[in-house]
């Protein structure tokens, strides 16, 4: 039972061509397409701590960087992890007795913080880090041991991005030549900076000058190859060696300044900062998922996840797949939409067909009409469509599906949360064909299919392919048109599965 649950035995194709389970994928309600992560853009909306919730804008987390990282690198200020296993570090707090300086005489008892691992066991004691108040803790975060090396780090990061900058300032002036009769011109328009012109334009950010950039670049000390050579300890070839105290590639890379190779080197490292992210889809611009931005929620404002709109489909039980011979699968289709669905069986080839039609003849039919901007605003409000070619499905069928006649509809009824508690036991009059549709009950329904194993892949997976239409209810409103005049719009959509149904076994004689 645990096989056909997984989340490869069932994948859908995307527009892209990608093949994803339905939990890997989103439905475009403006363009009524599948999108894969390949076809959203991902936009960072927050910055915030995993461990103290402590929230950020992507602005104020660019300015409030970490002196001992790197700028690209934003951490958390009061929050650490184990060295050792990477985990969370928790403050403790334990009492300790200091003489007062002016009566020697007196013992006066004071707080104070050190960090502990409840995993490992590891300590800031542990590599010598002295305990620290309260003050210290939750405000300028925990004292570190100086890194020799970050300031060469940091200079050769800076001296990256200036050779990155001169090598994209050059290839704009070779093609500048080429695009700039194609480019548009927006300085006709009042109130526009340069900045937004250039993004208007589909140019990158304004670079600096060209002499800049080479000053900067000549005032670059390069590495010097120094002829005197570390030591090495004098006990390394007497004393035996330790294992246990010496630290892993894994907690060396997390620690790329210092780089520690034994246990007692290991620091405390700041918690890096997580994000919120917002996909939004390539061709329409619209958002197709947008999260709260409290750390503390896991609701989204937009979550147009595929399988609250697509048709799922699941495999119920799966006869030995023999080649060559015919093998009964139950396949269970189930309506996650609030309206009625109306399905329908087609061969890959017919949707593909479909497809190339679609795309050849540039029709929007099944798109959301959108209001036409002013014409002083229509070159700036209207997005930029970027619509990319249809990419073959790398995939190799193992065995062939026989499918209903595509004039045979199956009905599925809307969801209803209610009905799974219903035991009842009425249900609706769809006159189906009991050699298809073996059993019913809410949405979902359970249809019998007969695959033939191909003889030429003995061993290898049952791999089997169709494509299913279904009518979709869009509700999404238009601009153009008054709240009291618009109505659902019915669309029929076109989706293509692959099913892993198991080993090929050879058939005996």
């Amino acid at each position: 039972m645990a096989y056909l649950v997984r989340n490869d035995i069932v994948q859908y194709a995307c527009t892209c061509g990608q093949l994803r389970p339905i939990s890997f994928l989103y439905f475009c309600r403006h363009c009524l397409k599948l999108r894969c992560g390949y076809c959203v853009c991902h936009e960072v909306e927050s910055h915030y701590c995993s461990n103290c919730l402590e929230i950020l804008p992507s602005a104020e987390a660019r300015l409030k960087k970490n002196r001992h990282v790197p700028k690209h690198i934003r951490k958390c200020q009061a929050c650490f992890d184990c060295p050792n296993c990477l985990n969370t570090l928790a403050v403790r707090g334990t009492t300790v007795s200091v003489r007062d300086p002016e009566d020697p005489s007196k013992v006066n008892s004071q707080k104070k913080y050190y960090h502990a691992c409840f995993f490992c066991r590891w300590t800031t004691r542990d590599v010598g880090l002295p305990d620290q108040a309260v003050q210290t803790v939750s405000a300028n975060g925990w004292a570190q041991k100086n890194t020799s090396n970050l300031q060469r780090i940091t200079v050769l990061l800076e001296h990256a991005k200036l050779l990155g900058m001169l090598e994209r300032h050059e290839r704009e002036q070779r093609e500048k030549k080429f695009t700039t009769r194609f480019r548009r011109n927006f300085s006709h328009l009042p109130g526009l900076t340069a900045a937004h012109v250039r993004k208007r334009a589909g140019l990158p950010p304004e670079l600096p000058a060209p002499s800049t950039i080479k000053v900067n670049l000549a005032e670059f000390q390069p590495a010097v190859a120094k002829d005197t050579v570390q030591e090495l300890p004098s006990d390394i070839f007497t004393e035996e060696l330790d294992i246990s105290r010496v630290t892993t590639l894994a907690q060396r890379f997390a620690q790329p300044e210092t780089q520690p190779e034994n246990i007692e080197d290991l620091l405390p490292m700041y918690k890096h900062l997580s994000t919120k992210q917002s996909q939004r889809c390539r061709e329409c611009e619209h958002n197709v998922s947008k999260p709260e931005l409290n750390p503390s929620s896991i609701k989204f404002k937009i979550q147009q996840a595929a399988y609250f709109h697509v048709p799922e489909v699941r495999f119920v039980t799966i006869e030995p797949p023999i080649g060559g011979k015919p093998s009964e699968v139950v396949i269970l289709f189930i309506n996650p939409s609030q309206h009625p669905t109306t399905l329908s069986f087609i061969t890959l080839q017919e949707a593909e067909d479909e497809m190339k039609q679609y795309h050849s003849e540039g029709s929007a039919d099944t798109s959301v009409q959108q209001g036409e901007a002013p014409p002083s605003l229509s070159s700036l409000t209207k997005p930029v469509t970027v619509v990319e070619e249809q990419k073959p499905i790398d995939i190799s069928l193992t065995g062939e599906v026989l499918l209903p006649a595509p004039d045979i509809e199956i009905i599925l009824p809307p969801k209803d949360d209610a009905a799974e508690y219903d035991d009842s036991g009425e249900t609706q009059q769809f006159h189906d064909d009991p050699k298809i549709v073996i059993h019913r009950r809410a949405n979902k329904a359970s249809l019998r299919f007969t695959v033939v194993p191909k003889t030429d892949f003995i061993g290898e997976n049952c791999v089997i392919g169709f494509a299913f239409r279904y009518t979709y209810v869009n509700r999404i409103s238009s601009p153009a048109i008054s709240t009291s005049e618009q109505k659902p719009q019915k669309v029929q959509l076109c989706t293509r599965v692959f099913m892993n149904c198991g080993k090929i076994l050879e058939g005996t004689q």
